[in-house]
C-alpha cells in the first residue's frame, strides 16, 4: 500500500530533480548565472547560439541526462534487488553487478571488439558489443553471488554480503589484468577513469539506449509490483498466494540485469545509489513497490546528479571519478546498516 504522501514526494523530487539539473548546467569551469541557463534552455533558436549556449547543450546538458538516467537506473535497480534476495543491503554494486558489467565492457573496449577508448567515447549505440557484454558480465555476477549466498534454502545477510564482496573483487581483479594485458597502453587510464564511474564522455547520440532501458525497465517492474511485494512475506508466502517464486525471481533477475549492464556501459561502475536511495524512498511513501520504485527513481536521479556535480566542481580544473564520491558517502552508510542489520540478526537469533 503507497502512502498518502505519495504525491508529495513526487512533486518535491521533481521540483529538486528540476534544481539539481539547472545547477549542473550553471556550474563548472566557467560559471553561467541560472537564469541564462534557463534562457538558453527555454529560449528560441536565437538564445541557443554563442559560446554560452554551446557549453550548455553541447558539454552540459547530455552529462546532466546521463546521469539523471543511470542514477535513477541504478536505484530501481537495488530496489528490485533488494526485494527479490529479501535483504535491504543488496546493491547492484556491492552485489558484484556494476564490477561484473564493467568486466564485460572493459573487455570488449580492450580487445577491440567495439572501439577504443573509453565506454562514453565509444558510441554506445554504434558498439552495440558494449551493452551486451556489459548485461552478460551483470547477470553472471548476480547467478553466482545469489548461488554462493543461498546455502539450504536460506540466505543470511553476512553470507550475501561476503559473496558480494568476494565475487566483486575477484571481478575487479580480472578487470585490472585486462586493463594491464591491453594491447594500447594509451587507453588504460582513460578505460581505468571510466571504471571508476564517470559521466564526462555523455553525448547526444549517446542517450537513446540508456534513457529506453530505464523506461522500458522500470514500467515493467513497476507492472510487477504486486509479486514483489508478496516476495516480502517470504519464500512460503508468496507461494501459497500463487506465486511461482523461482521462475519470477529468475524473469526478474534477467530484466534487473538487463537495466544494469546498459547503464553501467555508458557510465562505468557507480556504487551505493542503488543502496542508499531505496532506504530514503521507503521511509517516504512505505515498502509498497507501485509507489516505491517512481520515488526510488526521482532520488536516485537527483542523487547522481548532485553527485556528478561534485565530482566535476570540488577540485576544479581535475575531476573526481563520481564513482568516487558516491562510495565516500555510500561506504559509511554501508557499514551503518551493516551494524545495524548485524545486531538485528543477534537479536533474533
Amino acid at each position: 500500500m503507497s502512502r498518502p504522501r505519495t504525491p508529495a514526494a513526487v512533486v518535491l523530487l521533481s521540483a529538486a530533480l528540476l534544481a539539481s539539473a539547472v545547477a549542473g548546467l550553471a556550474l563548472g569551469p566557467v560559471r553561467i548565472a541560472p537564469g541564462q541557463v534557463l534562457d538558453i534552455v527555454l529560449g528560441g533558436p536565437g538564445a541557443r547560439t554563442g559560446a554560452f549556449a554551446s557549453i550548455v547543450w553541447d558539454v552540459r546538458m547530455p552529462r546532466v541526462l546521463l546521469g539523471a538516467v543511470v542514477g535513477a537506473g541504478l536505484a530501481v535497480a537495488g530496489t528490485v534487488l533488494q526485494a527479490l534476495v529479501r535483504n535491504q543491503l543488496a546493491d547492484p554494486f556491492l552485489l558484484g553487478a556494476s564490477s561484473g558489467a564493467s568486466l564485460g565492457a572493459v573487455l570488449v573496449i580492450v580487445l577491440g571488439a567495439g572501439a577504443a577508448g573509453t565506454a562514453g567515447a565509444l558510441g554506445g549505440i554504434g558498439a552495440p558489443g558494449v551493452p551486451a557484454a556489459a548485461f552478460a558480465g551483470s547477470m553472471g555476477a548476480l547467478v553466482a553471488v545469489y548461488a554462493m549466498a543461498r546455502r539450504g534454502g536460506t540466505m543470511t545477510t553476512g553470507r550475501l554480503v561476503l559473496a558480494g564482496v568476494a565475487v566483486q573483487y575477484v571481478l575487479s581483479a580480472l578487470t585490472s589484468l585486462v586493463l594491464v594485458l591491453a594491447a594500447h597502453p594509451d587507453q588504460i587510464r582513460s578505460v581505468l577513469f571510466w571504471t571508476l564511474g564517470g559521466l564526462g564522455g555523455a553525448r547526444w547520440d549517446e542517450l537513446a539506449l540508456p534513457a529506453t532501458a530505464l523506461l522500458v525497465g522500470t514500467a515493467l517492474l513497476t507492472a510487477l509490483a504486486r509479486p514483489l511485494d508478496l516476495l516480502l512475506a517470504g519464500e512460503e508466502g508468496a507461494r501459497t498466494l500463487g506465486l511461482d517464486t523461482g521462475r519470477f525471481r529468475a524473469a526478474v533477475f534477467v530484466l534487473t540485469s538487463l537495466v544494469i549492464g546498459v547503464l553501467v556501459a555508458y557510465s562505468g561502475a557507480i556504487g551505493f545509489v542503488g543502496l542508499m536511495v531505496p532506504h530514503a524512498a521507503r521511509m517516504a511513501v512505505g515498502a509498497g513497490h507501485r509507489a516505491l520504485l517512481p520515488v526510488a527513481a526521482l532520488g536516485g536521479a537527483v542523487f547522481l546528479t548532485l553527485a556528478d556535480l561534485l565530482a566535476r566542481t570540488a577540485a576544479a580544473p581535475e575531476e573526481i571519478p563520481v564513482g568516487v564520491v558516491t562510495a565516500l558517502v555510500g561506504g559509511p552508510f554501508f557499514l551503518w546498516m551493516l551494524r545495524r542489520s548485524t545486531r538485528v540478526e543477534g537479536v533474533a537469533g
